[in-house]
């Protein structure tokens, strides 16, 4: 992924590292649309094909649109949907290519944002067909890395931003549970097999199970970021009163209370979570991953 890629992503959830206190929400708004205004201008430049690049529909594309349909939200006009439509309706709004794989359902997020909005139910029918598939032909793989076809589920933790808030978004959407009953089956093997239970926090897969560095256990700080925004999208989706509400509730408040007894005193995270004393400079994207979703929601904030 690009470096640029990321920081316009991260940028668009309204990223801004400054004390809370300090923050103006109009300012907020103003650094989003700048932004956003300038990946509009050379999204076609950067993925015209005169050199090798994301596709549209890959997931690094995916997590920014899930950035610029917040944006499009608190909008005062409708460029920023029409974009976004445009896109969709350009790739006839299917998901990328790989028929499992987390990564690939990512703009899946936007779909159902944009059907939200105006209720076309074309939008939304090839992820429902999709999705349909893989809940009535499960993928058959285990966990482990490097086993056959082992990304045909979430076996990587940054998985978890991608694809269980699309489960969540359609269960809300449609009010069937079978959409809800599949993510948590498929989320709860997936923090069975990476969640550390003394750490509460995600290796990014089992390579680092294994490995230490400089003594500690190995944790991401970006992909326990992505697990963190995930978290946040998903409980958006949920009945705050339902059991599956607070499943996701508990792991997050683990995280949660982890992430601050290791926040650095400059306000960042290492990029090996525990690694602070080998790592000084400040990490920025999983920094600013777990700097916004500490307690922001659509809905509502972090109960306490």
């Amino acid at each position: 992924m690009k470096t640029l890629q990321l920081i316009l992503a991260l940028t668009l959830f309204g990223v801004i590292s400054v004390q809370a206190q300090d923050i103006k929400p109009s300012d907020v708004k103003t650094a989003m649309e700048k932004v956003a205004d300038w990946q509009m201008d050379h999204f076609r430049d950067t993925y015209s094909g005169r050199k090798k690049a994301h596709h549209p529909l890959d997931w690094t594309n995916g997590a920014l649109y899930v950035g610029m349909v917040k944006l499009a939200k608190i909008d005062d006009n409708m460029k920023y949907y029409n974009w976004l439509k445009e896109i969709a309706e350009e790739h006839e709004w299917m998901l990328h290519r790989r028929q499992y794989h987390a990564d690939d359902h990512t703009v899946g997020q936007m779909y159902i944002e944009l059907y939200r909005k105006f209720e076309d139910e074309k939008m939304i029918k090839p992820t429902i067909e999709q999705f349909n598939f893989i809940m009535y032909h499960p993928s058959q793989s285990v966990l482990n890395w490097k086993t056959t076809f082992h990304q045909d589920r979430w076996n990587w933790c940054d998985a978890l931003f991608m694809s269980p808030p699309v489960w969540a978004k359609l269960y809300n959407i449609t009010g069937e549970q079978k959409y809800l009953d599949f993510m948590i089956s498929e989320y709860k093997a997936t923090t069975d097999f990476l969640f550390d239970k003394k750490e509460h926090l995600y290796y990014r897969d089992e390579r680092y199970m294994s490995q230490l560095d400089n003594g500690t256990k190995i944790f991401w700080a970006r992909g326990n970021g992505w697990v963190f925004a995930g978290l946040t999208n998903i409980m958006n989706e949920l009945d705050p009163d339902s059991k599956e509400y607070k499943y996701f509730l508990n792991i997050y408040k683990k995280m949660a209370k982890k992430l601050l007894d290791i926040q650095t005193p400059e306000g960042h995270w290492a990029m090996s979570l525990l690694g602070q004393e080998f790592y000084p400079t400040p990490e920025t994207s999983g920094s600013s991953l777990l700097h916004l979703w500490s307690g922001m929601g659509d809905k509502q904030r972090y109960p306490g």
